[in-house]
């Protein structure tokens, strides 16, 4: 059973070439800017989320991993977009939203597209550079120290998984 459920995993994720990341800024949620720029030597986890999904539970295995690694460099960043119609209305009742009932410390950007022609070029980059869109929400782009595309998951690929938790690990290690 165990030996299915890491198979099933390992289908989630999809391995890809390196590539290094591009500098890209997104709009902080609370104001100012989030720049990629700031990431190089950390892996990060980027994903695109919403308030009103199925996978919103996701938050709680978000904040998990990044309490549980980011003292050792690890960048969870919650990327809020309304793409799949599942976001509140406002940046402010997003945060609001994700603190009370999530207590969410994590990252996160204003509400920002992440497909189609409008997508975020981070988001271009990734679709560009690793072939991916995200095609729901939370969705997952594993980043390596260097910059390059680890892997990317969908969005049953929970935050707390070994075919998250142990590529994040590896990088950690140093690996």
């Amino acid at each position: 059973m165990t030996r299915t459920l890491m198979a099933i995993a390992l289908s989630l994720a999809t391995a890809l070439p390196a590539a290094a990341l591009e500098t890209f800024t997104f709009d902080n949620i609370d104001g100012g800017t989030i720049d990629t720029a700031d990431w190089a030597g950390h892996p990060v986890l980027v994903v695109n989320t919403a308030s009103r999904c199925g996978f919103t539970p996701q938050y709680e295995g978000l904040q998990a991993l990044y309490d549980d690694y980011r003292d050792e460099g690890l960048i969870v960043l919650a990327v809020p977009s309304d793409d799949f119609r599942q976001e509140l209305a406002s940046a402010e009742e997003v945060k609001e939203f994700c603190e009370v009932n999530f207590g969410l410390t994590l990252p996160m950007t204003d509400i920002t597209p992440v497909r189609g022609p409008g997508a975020h070029p981070f988001y271009r980059w990734v679709e560009k550079t690793a072939g991916f869109t995200p095609s729901w929400n939370f969705n997952k782009v594993l980043i390596a120290p260097d910059g390059s595309i680890v892997a990317t998951f969908g969005a049953t690929a929970r935050p707390n998984s070994s075919v998250i938790v142990t590529p994040i690990k590896d990088m950690l290690a140093g690996s």
